[in-house]
């Protein structure tokens, strides 16, 4: 469970990035969840986007994603999202206490 400290200091490392996954009209499956478990391996911090035209709402897929690959989600914009899961291989980030 992340700190609001932390939260805020993932949002604004964030806030520059663009988004890597996005989900349309599939929705989550099989391969995205895949791309997203690599992904957060590789940068532990990665951005997401909803496009128009998938049924679920924004907030429901970050969470839906996070579960599926226990990663934390630190912030649902719109239709932005970010999730956060430390790397077992190679730590990057170092969060504030």
């Amino acid at each position: 469970m992340l700190t609001g400290k932390q939260k805020r200091y993932l949002r604004s490392l964030g806030q520059t990035m663009e988004p890597i996954i996005h989900i349309g009209k599939n929705g989550i499956g099989g391969m995205l969840v895949k791309q997203v478990e690599d992904a957060l391996e590789a940068r532990e911090l990665i951005k997401g986007r909803v496009l128009q035209n998938c049924l679920q709402e924004p907030k429901e897929v970050a969470y839906e994603i996070g579960e599926a690959v226990d990663a934390e989600v630190v912030q649902v914009i719109g239709r932005n999202f970010l999730l956060y899961r430390l790397s077992q291989d190679n730590p990057q980030l170092e969060l504030p206490n």
